[in-house]
């Protein structure tokens, strides 16, 4: 199982808004994560619909975290950002000729879901606690 980079993304940028108790610019967030402002700023925008950050316009504005995200379940953020997707697709352009018989489909169903499970219980607060928060901070602060 791979995650999606806008699941990635979106993950660290929770990480980096619990770690700080500031507003982070679009622009700070794109240097301290290497990743392209424009990207990011998508990634950003899926996060604020979700109610995991909040935006604040101009001057001085920028995201922060929302109170409800660091108490978020990063198995259900995990599956927002990816979605419906299976592990393998059996029914794409070319249907795969074994799918009537085969119970490979939904094996790896299973563990896809296990590996939901296993994320349900953590939460952004959890992914940042020190000695994460200081090295998060430093990334934050610095630009990498």
């Amino acid at each position: 199982m791979r995650l999606n980079r806008s699941t990635d993304i979106g993950l660290r940028i929770l990480m980096l808004g619990a770690a700080r108790d500031d507003r982070l610019t679009i622009d700070e967030l794109a240097d301290s994560l290497a990743v392209p402002r424009h990207h990011l700023a998508k990634v950003v925008q899926r996060l604020q619909h979700l109610g995991l950050l909040e935006t604040v316009r101009g001057r001085g504005g920028g995201v922060r975290l929302s109170a409800a995200a660091r108490t978020a379940s990063v198995g259900k953020f995990v599956r927002e950002l990816e979605g419906a997707t299976e592990v393998v697709d059996c029914e794409g352009e070319t249907a795969c000729p074994l799918s009537s018989g085969c119970r490979l489909r939904g094996a790896l169903a299973r563990a896809q879901e296990a590996f939901y499970a296993t994320l349900d219980p953590i939460t952004v607060d959890d992914l940042t606690a020190p000695p994460v928060r200081e090295v998060l901070l430093t990334i934050g602060r610095t630009g990498r």
